[in-house]
């Protein structure tokens, strides 16, 4: 396994997006954290659980009969398992991608083209997590196969990338018109729309524009302004500026709200 594995994507704007693999150490250590929660909320439910089944023991009894201490051990077994994979994909689908634990190590899960994960993916990885923590099979996957996947990717087809960090001002240059356009669009429209995979496109571009000829350069502003405008529910762009400056105050905007 190489140190720092690469995966490259093809948008549909003909922009190329590289990432580079969570690797297993990012995977156990936000898997840490997730399962410290996870402990905190298992501890939690035990608690009730116990309290209510004292409480209520002589209602019960008369509900199961004989046999209440075994049907309350498989309710509680089964409300445990539903914690269990109901914490991952509860947060992965909400968070595209991440959970508490993927967000504090910057690793999230994406689709095997890039795109977000959504229901299905999450239920997938999290309903086969069992079966990858069963004698480390999940862990040997990781470090001898090329995409680093476990069986739940390999059944969601999903990957685990890091998650993109900032690009400082010395690699992308950004207009003073967008410094002060991108509060603007903070206080009309909600930038929490955007997806991790819309902003990898924007950034992309704004990196590679100065290399573009000035037909492809307009030709790809004015498309990725327009898929924009449909995600933010924006008709039309502030008046006074033009599409790069809309672009880059896009990507300010997005990238003060998430990091």
């Amino acid at each position: 396994m190489h140190l720092f594995n690469r995966v490259k994507f093809s948008t549909p704007e003909s922009v190329e997006l590289e990432f580079t693999l969570a690797g297993i150490g990012n995977r156990a250590w936000a898997l840490i954290i997730d399962y410290h929660i996870l402990a905190a909320m298992v501890v939690m439910f035990l608690i009730v659980w116990t309290t209510v089944s004292v409480q209520l023991g002589d209602l019960w009894a008369s509900i199961f009969g004989a046999k209440v201490g075994l049907w309350l051990m498989a309710i509680a077994f089964f409300i445990l398992f539903g914690i269990y994979t109901g914490y991952f994909v509860f947060f992965e689908t909400l968070w595209h991608g991440q959970t508490p634990g993927k967000r504090f190590a910057k690793i999230r899960v994406v689709r095997d083209d890039g795109r977000p994960v959504g229901l299905q993916q999450a239920t997938l990885r999290s309903l086969l997590r069992i079966f990858d923590e069963f004698l480390y099979i999940g862990a040997f996957l990781i470090a001898l196969t090329r995409y680093e996947k476990r069986l739940g990717d390999f059944a969601a087809g999903t990957i685990v990338i890091q998650a993109q960090a900032p690009i400082t001002s010395s690699t992308l240059k950004i207009s003073p018109q967008a410094n002060s356009l991108h509060q603007q669009l903070l206080e009309i429209c909600d930038l929490s729309l955007l997806l991790p995979d819309d902003f990898a496109v924007i950034r992309e571009y704004l990196q590679r524009r100065s290399l573009m000829s000035p037909k492809a350069k307009a030709s790809l502003s004015l498309k990725l302004t327009q898929q924009l405008q449909g995600i933010l529910h924006l008709e039309k762009i502030p008046d006074g500026f033009d599409l790069d400056v809309f672009l880059e105050a896009v990507y300010l905007g997005y990238q003060e709200r998430e990091f």
